[in-house]
Formats: structure tokens, sequence, C-alpha cells
């Protein structure tokens, strides 16, 4: 189904200031580089300021220090970018599938379903579990026993929800994420095995939540695995089993979370960041791709962590300490070298 608005009606809906004309009808979103009559762009970062020359936009969303660049019409916005994020919804391409449910779905006796709950075909809802109204749950998903998923949730396809999983509002999961399993909990048998720790916690989601694909939060031993209010994982993100994760927090791919490890709130993670076991990070905190932390961090700010070779973990430990004091052994050996210089 085309869309198409008024570029009056979406400023109103921006709260944005609008210059050129109002009656102007927007059919799409694109780039400043691609856009063409009836599109809709965006200007956040200040490099591609050079693309609205020759941009063929119907109308740009601009910071007004750019407002003047453009000839064409403008939305003004102090933050383009969070501007074209609220116009994409209106944009969005999925089918609209609420109160369907699948003949193929199976709910189980004394499951609840709210009002306009989509169920998409091999949908398996088990025993005591409750969808909120609005939900929808693509096909071949799982909600596990007494799992509860708030109103207006978003499973997709392939998602697998264990039991005693609960989710607050507005939750999205995408394909292949893997909520509430076990957690890597073994205790050594003295001969050479592992025995198995049953985790009999749970996971606890936040409103708001938007959970990539392939992403896994697993349950906890004890206590509830807890991730906050807001929170962003991308895809190949792992939680272990009783963690937390702050409200508000970003974590990008393949960045992790070890066992009991504790994140505080507005904290971003970068790919392949990790968090060791039992390690608390305070709020506020950006790690940068492929930080390790292997301390607690008691102080807001942004923190990155280097690489060594491969080596005996003895050795790196040495190693990993006498990286810290490469810094004041140049100085002092600059110094040395400029005494040398001055007898001479």
């Amino acid at each position: 189904m085309k869309q198409d608005y008024c570029l009056a009606d979406i400023a109103t809906f921006l709260d944005a200031e609008l210059r050129g004309d109002a009656g102007a009808r927007i059919t799409g979103l694109n780039t400043l580089q691609n856009a063409s009559k009836g599109d809709l762009a965006f200007l956040a970062n200040p490099k591609y300021a050079n693309q609205l020359v020759d941009c063929q936009a119907e109308a740009v969303i601009l910071h007004p220090a750019q407002a003047d660049n453009f000839s064409g019409s403008c939305l003004i916005l102090d933050n383009p970018y969070l501007g074209y994020a609220k116009i994409t919804a209106w944009f969005s391409t999925e089918p609209d599938t609420a109160g369907q449910i699948h003949p193929s779905a199976i709910v189980g006796d004394d499951a609840l379903l709210g009002d306009d709950v989509m169920l998409g075909p091999n949908v398996v809802i088990e025993s005591g579990a409750k969808i909120g109204a609005g939900s929808v749950i693509l096909a071949n998903s799982y909600v596990g026993a007494r799992s509860v998923l708030g109103e207006n949730c978003h499973i997709a396809a392939n998602v697998s929800i264990y039991h005693d999983v609960i989710m607050g509002a507005g939750v999205r999961v995408h394909s292949g994420s893997v909520i509430g399993a076990d957690g890597f909990g073994f205790a050594p048998d003295g001969a050479g095995g592992w025995h198995k720790i049953h985790q009999v916690g749970g996971v606890i989601v936040g409103d708001n939540v938007e959970i990539g694909a392939c992403t896994t939060v697993d349950r906890g031993a004890l206590d509830n695995t807890i991730i906050g209010n807001g929170v962003i994982l991308d895809n190949h993100v792992q939680i272990a089993h009783n963690c937390v994760v702050g409200d508000g927090t970003a974590m990008a791919s393949y960045s992790g979370m070890a066992g009991s490890a504790r994140v505080g709130r507005n904290c971003i993670l970068g790919g392949d960041a990790c968090v060791v076991g039992h390690v608390t990070v305070c709020d506020g905190v950006t790690l940068t791709a492929r930080t390790l932390v292997t301390k607690n961090i008691t102080e807001p700010g942004s923190y990155s962590s280097g690489s060594t070779p491969l080596m005996s973990t003895s050795e790196w430990r040495r190693n990993s300490a006498r990286i810290g004091q490469l810094d004041g052994l140049a100085r002092r050996l600059k110094k040395l070298e400029k005494q040398l210089e001055d007898q001479q």
C-alpha cells in the first residue's frame, strides 16, 4: 500500500518548524543522495551537508544551522535524526495482522490471550501463559508455560521464549532469539565430568525493549536475569544467567555479559565488548568495540582495552600490568634522553 502524507501533518507530528510548501505530498523516505520528488530525506551528520545542493527531495529534515543550505521545503528540528526515527513508523511496510489466529496455532487450555492478539502458523502457547492485547507472534515461535507478554509485543518468526519469562509492554524480539534458556551452570563432579545445575530462576524484560536476531538471554540460576526498560540489544548478543542490564542501555552485536555481571543505566557496549562474571559497570559508561571489562567500573565515561598476542594466562597477566606502565616509561626515557643531549 502506497503511503501519501501532507508535509504539514508530518511537521505537526514531529513538532517541527516548516519552511516551504505545507501542502506538499510525501510518499516515501530516502537518502539525500537518492531522494526524488515525493521523498522526505534528512540530514543528521554535517559531513553530508554538501549533498544538499543537488538533493532532489520533496523536503528535508534539517537542523536550524543547515536550513538555509537547501532550496526546497524544510522541516527544522534540533535533532533531525530523532525526527527521522519517529516518522519511519508512518512508512513501515509490516503487514497488518492484528487479531488473526492461524488454525495451526496451538494454545494451552488455560493460556490467556488479550484482545486483537495475532498468532501465526505453528505458534505454540503453553499452559498458563498470558499474551497481552495487541501482541503479534509470528510463525513457528514458542511461548513456554507461565510466561507473560505485555501489551503490543511483537515476536518475530522462530523465536523461543522458555517458561517463566516475564516481558513488559512493547517488547520486540527478532527471529532466532532465545529468551530463558538455561544458564551455563555446571559443577565439577571430581571425576573429570560435570553435573548440571538446574536453573530455577526466570527472566524479566522491561517495557519497550528491542532484542535483535539470534540473541540469547539466559534464565537465572536462582534469582532472575533482568533486562531494564528501553534496553536495545543488537543481533548476536549474549546475556548470561543472573545478569542485570540497566534501563536505556544499548549493546551492539557480539557483545556479551558473563554470569552475574551488572551493567548500569544508559550505557553503550560497542561490538564484541564483554563484561566478565560478577563485575559491575556503573551508569553512563561507554565501552568501545572489543573492550574486555575484568574489574568494576565505578565512574561514568568511555573505556577501552587493547589486545595482545596469544599467550599463557600467567604471562598475559604480567604483560597486561606492564602495558599500563608503558606511557610512564616512555616519558622517563624521553626525559633521560633530553638530559644526555644537554650534557653533550
